[in-house]
């Protein structure tokens, strides 16, 4: 189980940090002094530490150097009174993860200890490359035996040990994250921090004060002066998923740190030097919107200083069997489950399936196989409604069946049949329906492009995609829906 360890002689602090994780699956150590705390982190290993800047036996800025003396990659939140935001963000500056002002307010304290735990999961759990793992081994499995995943392999071994910018290509649920992950473990830079930036999920203001920071008053809400990824990875390594969906002003400031290491804050006239190491990734055609003038061909030119292709799922011959077991044994501990093996028929129609969705497919359908399962051996009534093969053309709903589907039932249509049903949710499911047809027929109409959709819908690119994700609809050049 996760840990946190809390550095705070206020007793209504710890209980407030205790509160606030209950949801977190993780349990929590605390410390009333900075030795006290020194010596928790020595017997728990925690894996994020709250730690105040007013102790009574020394200062915040003392103790976090001695925090990071024995562990330069645990992330630390500084908790600040009032007027001692110059102390957290003097902090910032020397590698602490983020920082809350008292009086703590709960949601931001949750937000931040759950981004911590992430952070210190995706830096610090190992990214097996050797084949199939067995399943009580540590870590986050890469497994791979076709000649394409091998030539993935190869490829971070070749690039890992050089201080160039690498390009990770595939579709989404390929594993570009993993592969992030294990250039940067395998790296100079493995002492230092790795931060994960998804650029689809934040909008231009929010982005660019992610990444470069901002000065307090430098926009609506800027209440403090904020410390961007950029700053915080100094000696380390960022990872900017979904790159293409950056807007002009954000990439205009990525190429100028590409270039020079520098930048300023939102709002800010200092020039801020750093070191680190740029890992970006991308399921859309960089080249293509370079030529269309969506993205900076400069930009493209310098995040591609290494390139490396992650193959759909689809194209992996003999590996789909493979991620099976290893899923099978790691969702088994997950979910408390004692599931031996997949039954002939159910594994025929899992090695059938297409996987539009890839590996995170792959899991989920497995997750929700094995909580359907009741006994050791799953079974094919178990699969999920998608792998029926009424429905399936190589994985996916046949484009010219989708005037029979969903999308063109009709909600009256949809709602009488829920009610012959009995249904005792009628309200969300036929809300759910209505999401689902408007979101279909947008994309149809933007060809499957989705800038345009949610331009269209008037959202953003990620709240889309979110959606997208939750009502199952599949996107390749037409959209099509799972049924």
């Amino acid at each position: 189980m996760r840990s946190i360890l809390t550095i705070d002689d206020d007793r209504s602090v710890h209980h407030m940090i205790k509160k606030s994780i209950e949801t977190l699956d993780a349990e929590m150590f605390s410390a009333y002094s900075a030795e006290e705390g020194l010596a928790k982190m020595d017997e728990h290993k925690p894996d994020a530490i709250l730690l105040d800047v007013m102790l009574p036996d020394m200062s915040g800025l003392e103790a976090f150097g001695l925090i990071r003396e024995k562990d330069s990659r645990l992330p630390v939140i500084v908790v600040t009174g009032s007027g001692s935001s110059d102390t957290a963000i003097q902090a910032m500056k020397l590698g602490a993860f983020d920082y809350v002002n008292k009086p703590i307010e709960m949601a931001r304290l949750q937000e931040l200890i759950g981004h911590a735990l992430e952070s210190r999961r995706i830096a610090s759990v190992p990214v097996g490359m050797q084949g199939m793992l067995k399943p009580d081994e540590k870590g986050d499995a890469f497994i791979g035996r076709c000649s394409a995943m091998e030539e993935v392999f190869k490829a971070i071994g070749r690039v890992a040990p050089q201080n160039v910018t690498v390009l990770v290509r595939g579709e989404s649920g390929t594993g570009k994250e993993l592969v992030a992950r294990a250039i940067y473990q395998y790296s100079s830079r493995s002492s230092g921090p790795f931060l994960a930036v998804n650029c689809a999920a934040l909008s231009e203001t929010l982005l660019e004060s992610e990444l470069f920071g901002h000065e307090k008053g430098s926009f609506t809400g800027a209440h403090s002066r904020r410390i961007g990824k950029f700053e915080q990875s100094t000696g380390g390594t960022i990872f900017l998923d979904e790159v293409g969906d950056m807007s002009p002003l954000v990439q205009g400031k990525v190429l100028r740190l590409l270039q020079e290491q520098k930048f300023e804050r939102v709002g800010g006239n200092e020039t801020i030097q750093t070191d680190v190491r740029i890992i970006s990734a991308t399921n859309r055609d960089l080249e293509q919107m370079a030529e269309e003038g969506t993205f900076r061909s400069d930009l493209y030119y310098r995040l591609n200083g290494y390139s490396i292709l992650l193959p759909p799922l689809s194209e992996r011959e003999g590996d789909v069997v493979m991620l099976l077991e290893h899923f099978l044994a790691l969702l088994n501990r997950q979910l408390g489950k004692q599931v031996r093996g997949i039954a002939p028929a159910a594994l025929q129609r899992l090695l059938d399936y297409n996987w539009p969705g890839n590996i995170r497919e792959l899991q989920g359908v497995l997750r929700q196989a094995m909580l359907q399962c009741s006994g050791e051996v799953l079974l094919e009534s178990s699969l999920p409604a998608e792998l029926k093969p009424s429905v399936l053309q190589n994985g996916r709903v046949k484009p010219a069946e989708i005037s029979t589907t969903k999308s063109t039932t009709g909600l009256a249509q949809f709602i009488q049949e829920r009610l012959a049903a009995l249904s005792k949710d009628l309200y969300s499911e036929t809300l759910g329906q209505m999401e689902t047809e408007l979101l279909s027929l947008v994309l149809q109409h933007a060809n499957g492009n989705q800038s345009e959709a949610a331009r269209i819908l008037g959202i953003t690119r990620g709240s889309l995609r979110n959606k997208i994700r939750a009502h199952g609809i599949l996107i390749d050049q037409v959209v099509t829906l799972d049924s």
